[in-house]
């Protein structure tokens, strides 16, 4: 028996409600560029709309005219998507609860996550919907994923309850002495002064 490897999500599919609410949220209000539309090649009633969110990826939305938007949260039944996130830069973060204010969309304001901040508000549907910001960058050469395993391994040594910002630290300078060689003898930390 053999594994499918995935290597990325490649897109998500939604249902959605009419051609326009989708446009107006998707890239209204999340700023991901429609990029194109052509018919459900299943079901020839419905339209599917593709949407960018923003690192090349896609968003896609099932589109009829006859249906408007229901504003209730979507169901969290077992086997159900709970929310989206989407990955948001620092600056656009801390813009956030301002710009989702100035619509009249009710959020959660920011959630302390440990290792990233959230806000959480539905979209015009009832899908809930997470803003996320790291709180770190990774070291040249590695992604967030690995920062967060080797952060992971750090607090579980440690016993620490939830990865906090001294396991992501300690995980980069880790990954960094990992990766880079240097010609000192000794690499600890000193203290020069």
């Amino acid at each position: 028996m053999q594994k499918l490897q995935s290597q990325g999500v490649h897109h998500i599919t939604l249902v959605g409600a009419n051609r326009q609410t989708s446009i107006d949220f998707w890239e209204g209000v999340l700023g991901m560029p429609f990029i194109f539309e052509q018919p459900n090649l299943d079901k020839a009633s419905e339209s599917h709309l593709y949407f960018d969110p923003g690192d090349g990826r896609l968003i896609t939305v099932f589109t009829d005219e006859s249906r408007s938007p229901v504003k209730r949260r979507t169901p969290t039944d077992t086997g159900c998507v709970h929310h989206i996130a989407f990955s948001v830069s620092r600056v656009t973060f801390l813009q956030a609860v301002a710009r989702l204010d100035e619509r009249a969309i009710k959020h959660s304001g920011v959630k302390d996550r440990g290792f990233m901040d959230s806000i959480y508000f539905e979209d015009p549907l009832g899908l809930l919907i997470e803003l996320a910001s790291y709180r770190f960058e990774p070291p040249a050469g590695f992604t967030h994923a690995d920062v967060l395993m080797a952060a992971h391994k750090i607090r579980v040594a440690r016993g620490d309850y939830n990865i906090a910002e001294v396991h992501l630290a300690d995980a980069i300078q880790a990954l960094v002495e990992r990766s880079r060689e240097t010609l000192s003898e000794n690499r600890a930390a000193k203290n020069p002064y």
